[in-house]
C-alpha cells in the first residue's frame, strides 16, 4: 500500500461513495441474476406446458413460423439454442441494461425462445431526444411501433408529431377494441392493457379541410434550399433561384405564395428590372425560364395549395392538455405517392422551423416535442449535398432545443451514415433478402450492431410481426444490450377513425379558426404590378410629352417657314410695285405738263396708281 493511502482516513468521503456505487452495482448484478433465472425457469416452464400440450408426436413452430421437427426424433431434435439463443449470463446483461428505474418508455419483453415477461425493453425518456429510427419490411409493425411510442409519450406529457401516410394512424383518438387474439398476446407478456384515447390534432397539407387543420406556409419562408429540392432544380438553377430570394427580401417584396415568385422572375427578366440584379451577377433568361416553368408544373399539380398565409405556428405542436398529457398531431397525407417530394420536404421545412423558433434548452427530463419522420427515405432520394448538409445539421442541433426525432423508413440505409450515427435508438423490425442488394443491405444492417448472443443476419429474418431487435442508449447514454423484443400492442385503436369523426374533430379543433381560411394581403404580386402600372404610365406620359414637343416643333418649323415665305413674298411684291413705280414714273423735264395732270393734279395722279397696286398685290408700303 502506498503512503498516499495508508495516510487518507478509513472514512474519506470518496471512499465512501466508492464503496456505495460498488455494493449497488453487486445489488443490481444479484437482481439481474434472479431475473434472469427466473426468465428462464418461466421460459423452461411454458415450453414443457407446451410439449405436454401438443404430445410426444406433435410437431412445433418454430420462431420463424415453419414446422419444427417432432421431438420423438433424436435425430431430428433441434439444438437447445434453436430456440432459447442466449444464456442466462446473457438475459441477466440484458436485465441489467434496461432495468433502470427511471421514466422510461415500455416497448415490450425479451424473447428468448418464447417471451420473457419478467424482463421488460425500455427506453428511458430522457433518451428519447436522442433520436432514434424505426425500420422494417412493408407489414412488419413499423406502424404499430410508432403508434405505441406516441401513445406513452402522450401520457408521459411529451407532444408528439408524426405524418400518418395511409390514415392508420388516426385510430389513436380512439380506444381500441379487444379481441380475443389481443387478450392472448397481453397475456403473454404480462401486458397491463386496457383500452383509451389520446388527445389528438389533426392536420392537412393545403386545403383539404375535410382531413385537417390545413398548414400553410409562405413562399418566403419555405426558402430556396427547400423549394429548389422540391423543383428538382441543378445547382447552377438553386443558386439563381437564392438570388431571387436575395432580392426580394433587400426590396421588401414579400413571397406569400408560388405566383409572388413567379412575378419576381418575370420582372427581373423583363426591361423594367434586368437592371436590378446587374451588379450581383445577374439572373439569365434561360435559367429564370426553367425556374418558371418548374413552378409552372410545379403549380399545376396541386401545390399552389400549400403556399399562402396564414402560415403555421409551430410551436402549437407543442401544446399540453389541461390533464397534463402531451397532444398528438397527425398530418393526414394519405395521397403522398402523388407528391412524395414535397411531402418529405415540407416535413424538413417543419423540423426547420422548429430550430429555428425554439430556444437552446440542454439536456432535459423529457422532451418538449418527439417528431417522427415517416416514410424517410423520401426526404434523402436524389438529394443534393447541400441539402443533405442542412439535414445533417439540423438533426445535430435540434435536439439542444428540446427535440427528438425518430426517422421511419425500410431499412437502414435509406438514412444516410452522417445522420444514421447520430440516432441513438433503433427499433429494427424484420427485414427481407430476396436480391442480392437486399442480402447486402442486411449483412450491412448487422455489423452496425454490438456484438450480442444473436444470430442477427438469421434472426433479423426470422422476426415475426411485432417483433424487432432493438438497441436503446440507458439513462448514462451508453448504448443497452441488443436485445430481441416482443412489442407490447398500443392501447388505442389500431384502425383509421371513420372520416365523419375525422372531420368532426377538424372542425371543433379551436385551431381551426385561426388556421381554417386563407388570408390575401399585399405581396410581391402586388407590389410589383403596381410598379409596372406606375412605370407604364410613366413611360406613356414621356411619350405623349415626347410627341406634344416634337409637335410644337414641327408647328414651330413650318409657322417659320411660312413666315419666311410670306416676307419672301412681301419682299417681291415691294420688289415689283417699285418696279412699276418706276415704269410709270415720266422723266423731269421742262416741258408742259399732259392735259391729264393738268385736269387731276400730279398728286392725285401718283394716289390713283397706288390704290391699283394696292388691289393688285395686297401690300403697299405703309
Amino acid at each position: 500500500m502506498s503512503d498516499s493511502a495508508a495516510a487518507r482516513p478509513a472514512d474519506d468521503p470518496e471512499v465512501s461513495r466508492l464503496r456505495a456505487a460498488a455494493e449497488a452495482a453487486e445489488a443490481e448484478l444479484r437482481l439481474a441474476r434472479a431475473r434472469a433465472e427466473l426468465a428462464s425457469a418461466e421460459a423452461a416452464a411454458a415450453r414443457a406446458r407446451a410439449d405436454a400440450a401438443a404430445g410426444p408426436d406433435v410437431e412445433t413452430t418454430t420462431s420463424a413460423g415453419e414446422a419444427a421437427p417432432s421431438r420423438t426424433s433424436s435425430t431430428r431434435q433441434p439444438a437447445p439454442d434453436a430456440e432459447a439463443p442466449l444464456t442466462a449470463a446473457q438475459v441477466a446483461e440484458i436485465a441489467a441494461g434496461y432495468g433502470s428505474d427511471a421514466a422510461a418508455l415500455d416497448l415490450g419483453v425479451l424473447v428468448n425462445g418464447g417471451p420473457v415477461a419478467s424482463v421488460r425493453v425500455r427506453i428511458p425518456l430522457a433518451m428519447t431526444n436522442r433520436h432514434g429510427l424505426v425500420a422494417g419490411a412493408t407489414g412488419t409493425g413499423k406502424t404499430r411501433t410508432l403508434q405505441l411510442l406516441a401513445e406513452q409519450l402522450s401520457a408521459s406529457g411529451v407532444p408528439v408529431f408524426a405524418a400518418d401516410i395511409k390514415g392508420d394512424l388516426s385510430g389513436i383518438a380512439a380506444p381500441g377494441a379487444e379481441s380475443e387474439k389481443l387478450r392472448a398476446r397481453t397475456r403473454s407478456l404480462e401486458q397491463d392493457w386496457s383500452p383509451r384515447a389520446y388527445p389528438t390534432e389533426f392536420y392537412a397539407l393545403g386545403d383539404d379541410s375535410a382531413s385537417g387543420v390545413p398548414v400553410r406556409a409562405t413562399v418566403s419562408g419555405f426558402g430556396p434550399l427547400l423549394l429548389s429540392r422540391v423543383l428538382g432544380l441543378n445547382a447552377t438553377q438553386e443558386s439563381s433561384l437564392a438570388l431571387v430570394f436575395h432580392y426580394a427580401d433587400e426590396k421588401g417584396l414579400a413571397l406569400v405564395d408560388l405566383s409572388d415568385l413567379r412575378a419576381v422572375l418575370t420582372f427581373l427578366t423583363s426591361d423594367e428590372g434586368k437592371a436590378e440584379l446587374k451588379n450581383v451577377g445577374g439572373l439569365s433568361s434561360a435559367t429564370a425560364g426553367v425556374i418558371l416553368r418548374e413552378l409552372v408544373a410545379f403549380s399545376a399539380s396541386g401545390a399552389d395549395g400549400f403556399f399562402g398565409e396564414p402560415e403555421l405556428d409551430v410551436t402549437d405542436f407543442l401544446r399540453v392538455t389541461a390533464e397534463g398529457e402531451g397532444m398528438v398531431s397527425l398530418l393526414e397525407v394519405p395521397n403522398v405517392a402523388a407528391r412524395p417530394e414535397l411531402y418529405s420536404t415540407f416535413l424538413m421545412y417543419l423540423l426547420a422551423e422548429l430550430y429555428e423558433v425554439l430556444p437552446e434548452v440542454g439536456d432535459l427530463d423529457k422532451p418538449k416535442l418527439v417528431f417522427f419522420f415517416d416514410e424517410a427515405h423520401l426526404l434523402f432520394r436524389d438529394a443534393s449535398k447541400a441539402f443533405l448538409a442542412a439535414i445533417t445539421q439540423t438533426v445535430r442541433l435540434i435536439r439542444s432545443k428540446g427535440v427528438g426525432v425518430f426517422f421511419v423508413t425500410q431499412t437502414p440505409k435509406d438514412v444516410p451514415a452522417d445522420v444514421l450515427a447520430q440516432l441513438g435508438s433503433r427499433v429494427q423490425h424484420a427485414l427481407r433478402a430476396f436480391t442480392p442488394d437486399d442480402a447486402a443491405a442486411l449483412r450491412a444492417s448487422v455489423r452496425t450492431y454490438p456484438a450480442s448472443g444473436y444470430d442477427l443476419e438469421r434472426v433479423l429474418q426470422e422476426l415475426g410481426t411485432g417483433e424487432a431487435i432493438i438497441t436503446v442508449m440507458d439513462e448514462r447514454g451508453t448504448p443497452t444490450p441488443v436485445a430481441w423484443t416482443r412489442l407490447y400492442a398500443p392501447r388505442a385503436s389500431m384502425a383509421p377513425i371513420p372520416a365523419g369523426d375525422l372531420a368532426a374533430a377538424v372542425s371543433a379543433s379551436p385551431l381551426f379558426a385561426r388556421y381554417g381560411s386563407p388570408l390575401e394581403r399585399e405581396s410581391a404580386r402586388e407590389i410589383l404590378a403596381a410598379r409596372l402600372q406606375a412605370a407604364t404610365e410613366a413611360r406613356e406620359a414621356a411619350e405623349r410629352a415626347k410627341k406634344a414637343a416634337a409637335d410644337e416643333a414641327e408647328y414651330a418649323r413650318q409657322k417659320a417657314a411660312i413666315d419666311k415665305a410670306h416676307a419672301e413674298a412681301q419682299k417681291k411684291a415691294q420688289r415689283e410695285y417699285d418696279r412699276l413705280l418706276r415704269g410709270t414714273a415720266s422723266p423731269r423735264s421742262s416741258s408742259p405738263s399732259s392735259p391729264l395732270d393738268d385736269l387731276l393734279g400730279r398728286g392725285s395722279t401718283r394716289t390713283i396708281l397706288n390704290g391699283v397696286i394696292r388691289g393688285l398685290f395686297g401690300t403697299g408700303r405703309r
